[in-house]
């Protein structure tokens, strides 16, 4: 025996999907820029590891710093982009930073 999904439900879902994927796009604009803090990193995990600068969050409303950290890249060849500020009508905003091609 098949289910049938009522229309409502599926609707409902596709809404929640939609309001999830809202507040993660949301921009925060600042009109000053967040001061950095000194940066310490230790030793490479290994040669292939690549260095993760502080990248800026937004939390409760305001952008705090997330301490670096060592990764491996994804995939053979891929380098990190870091992160950095962008400027617009509405203030200062941070781009993350992202593994991209070689």
């Amino acid at each position: 025996m098949i289910k049938v999904v009522k229309p409502a439900i599926v609707a409902m879902l596709f809404i929640a999907a939609g309001s999830f994927s809202n507040t993660a796009t949301a921009q925060v604009y600042v009109t000053v820029r967040p001061a950095w803090h000194a940066r310490v990193h230790t030793a490479p995990p290994s040669p292939r590891h690549v260095w993760i600068d502080e990248e800026w969050k937004v939390r409760g409303g305001r952008y705090v710093p997330v301490g670096g950290y060592w990764a491996l890249p994804p995939h053979p060849g891929w380098v990190w982009i870091p992160g950095h500020w962008a400027h617009e009508r509405r203030g200062e905003y941070w781009i993350r930073g992202h593994w991209a091609r070689r």
